[in-house]
């Protein structure tokens, strides 16, 4: 998953994905590469799970190789604005920012290709072996992946067609970009993740779908549990094993990829993204 300048992770709501992000980005950290992590839409997730209340807009280093920052869409407009126009960093841009602004919010793509199109900006400077992005929900990852194509086909000629195009081109080689999706082993994510998959992969390269939360088998035969006393450990041990085989059911729907356990006991999350971080990689 490493060896590109930047994956992109997402899935459904609710499987996890700030937490593999984090995980991600500290493993590869593990391996002696310089990390930038980005949340691109809520710093709230992936900033707890690497032991930090918020992120800012500018990189601040979390632990040793990581570095991580939040996307603001109006610093991301501003900074878009001034390196398009090349207009000095004193310059006043106010008028002109809200303007856009208002634009962005009124024109679709416009929002989405600032967002990724800062992703894509970091994800090439040289400071940064790999941009790992805590990216939108599979609902909303297609319109982000989308929008270099929807900008260059509304803008006819010009730096900014160029630059979506670039972007564009960017996104869809394998050698500079993946797509990291996240799920779990139940019947919603996987049938939203299997459905957007088809499309998803005209766009990017699925570099892993990891399955996040899957339990260990009970290790104890069913005639064991069926043949217990009544009582809380029996219930326990039905429960455990019912959803261990539903889980197997879906599991079996998922391309093959790494399986994350379900993590019992009262973790903080920045121990669960370290557990995590052990369980792809092995531990230290």
């Amino acid at each position: 998953m490493f060896d590109r300048s930047l994956l992109v992770v997402s899935g459904k709501g609710g499987v996890g994905k700030s937490a593999i992000t984090a995980a991600l980005c500290i493993l590869a950290a593990r391996r002696g590469l310089s990390v930038l992590a980005i949340a691109m839409t809520d710093d709230l997730g992936l900033g707890s799970h690497l032991g930090v209340d918020r992120l800012g807009y500018r990189p601040q280093e979390i632990r040793p190789g990581v570095n991580a920052l939040t996307i603001d869409r109006s610093q991301a407009l501003d900074e878009y604005i001034r390196l398009q126009l090349h207009a000095p960093r004193i310059a006043p841009l106010g008028p002109v920012a809200r303007g856009l602004n208002a634009l962005a919010d009124a024109v679709p793509g416009i929002r989405d290709i600032i967002t990724i199109g800062k992703v894509l900006f970091e994800a090439g400077k040289p400071q940064w072996d790999i941009v790992i992005a805590d990216a939108p929900p599979l609902g909303q990852i297609t319109s982000y992946l989308r929008a270099p194509v929807t900008i260059a086909g509304l803008v006819p000629v010009g730096r900014v067609r160029d630059q979506a195009l670039r972007y564009e081109e960017e996104l869809g080689n394998p050698d500079h970009t993946g797509l990291v999706l996240v799920v779990t082993p139940e019947e919603l994510p996987v049938v939203e993740t299997n459905e957007a998959r088809g499309e998803i992969a005209s766009l990017v390269d699925i570099a892993a779908i990891l399955t996040n939360r899957v339990l260990d088998p009970l290790g104890v035969s069913e005639e064991t549990l069926t043949g217990m006393p009544a009582g809380p450990h029996r219930d326990a041990g039905l429960l455990h094993r019912g959803l261990y085989d539903a889980q197997r059911r879906w599991s079996a729907e998922i391309p093959d990829g790494p399986d994350i356990p379900f993590l019992f006991g009262v973790h903080t999350p920045g121990e669960v993204a370290v557990l995590i971080a052990d369980s792809i990689g092995g531990t230290r």
